[in-house]
């Protein structure tokens, strides 16, 4: 554990984990603080940032980095659609924006970043509604499912994989894989995690999952799996990968996915990094442990579309019998 995340467990566990205690939630305390906290780096250079926040540009309605010298073609390399965290509540794709920079020049691809609707204005399933309808405007505008990657953190990590499920359900063409960090996987809260970790978590306490799972929810069910993914059957998805801290109060939301990803025959990379807090690769630039983090996230983007286009490929290849003929 290097001294910089040391020091910001230090910080989130003064500044972060004394709004958890509370026993109930303020979400206008919230969005303000993250506001007033926020900080926006620089765009990458040779890197563009095009903003889509009009009435006109839903579904597609949130934030574009795309490299300035390609022209934003259908098939300009990998694509991932990126879900923020923010307990289904707060923040917004300008919040998450040191870590979507971040991956997007490690992994060569353009990501949008998805400013979908908040709780408790736009309850279950607005956010999963719009994430899904988000991925089928990609592929419609040209953009082939075997470029795409969805990823997302917290819980814009739940909701990604909750899109995937959906998406899958629904017999659309599924993307190359899923990329989740720290996800929030059980509005249940019933991960043996939330009460074993929950002294040693530096930014939650184990009772807020619930209070904030309930903003969300409304009167639907915590263990809805279009919700709560932990809960759904995920045969028949792509490769996923997952990363969590050691000490999170939602590390066993990660590690029964992967289990009921790999009992279900799903190619799943899960990686636990020891006493990192929840989501600590929006920390970069800042901690190594952040920058490893995205490296590694970056690698599994170019692995999976690679893979994928590969095998795309393959398919729309005649058999060689059939060349015969």
């Amino acid at each position: 554990m290097s001294w910089q995340s040391a020091l910001a467990c230090w910080y989130l566990r003064r500044q972060f984990r004394p709004e958890t205690l509370k026993p109930r939630i303020n979400v206008e305390r919230a969005r303000a603080l993250t506001a007033k906290r926020v900080w926006s780096p620089r765009v990458p250079r040779d890197w563009r940032l095009r903003e889509s926040y009009g009435a006109h540009d839903a579904p597609l309605r949130g934030e574009w980095l795309e490299r300035a010298d390609r022209a934003p073609a259908a098939d300009a390399g990998p694509t991932v659609l990126y879900c923020h965290g923010g307990g289904y509540y707060f923040c917004s794709p300008r919040t998450h924006r040191s870590l979507v920079f971040a991956l997007a020049t490690r992994a060569d691809a353009r990501i949008f970043s998805l400013d979908y609707r908040l709780a408790p204005e736009h309850r279950y399933p607005a956010a999963l509604d719009d994430a899904t309808a988000a991925y089928r405007r990609l592929i419609a505008i040209g953009i082939a499912p075997e470029s795409i990657v969805i990823a997302g953190d917290s819980a814009g990590g739940g909701l990604a994989l909750a899109t995937l499920v959906a998406l899958r359900d629904a017999g659309d063409p599924l993307p190359a894989g899923c990329l989740l960090f720290s996800p929030w996987t059980d509005l249940a809260a019933a991960g043996a995690s939330i009460r074993s970790n929950d002294s040693v978590d530096p930014m939650f306490c184990g009772a807020s999952i619930a209070l904030a799972a309930k903003i969300y929810l409304g009167d639907s069910p915590a263990t809805d799996p279009h919700a709560s993914p932990v809960y759904a059957d995920l045969h028949g998805l792509p490769p996923l990968f997952m990363m969590a801290g050691s000490t999170e109060v939602l590390l066993d939301d990660s590690q029964r996915v992967a289990d009921n990803a790999r009992a279900a025959g799903v190619d799943c990379e899960f990686e636990v990094w020891k006493k990192m807090p929840h989501v600590w690769p929006m920390l970069a630039p800042f901690i190594p442990e952040a920058n490893r983090a995205l490296d590694h996230a970056a690698a599994f983007v170019q692995r999976a579309t690679s893979r994928a286009a590969h095998d795309a490929q393959a398919a729309a290849q005649p058999s060689s019998a059939m060349s015969r003929v």
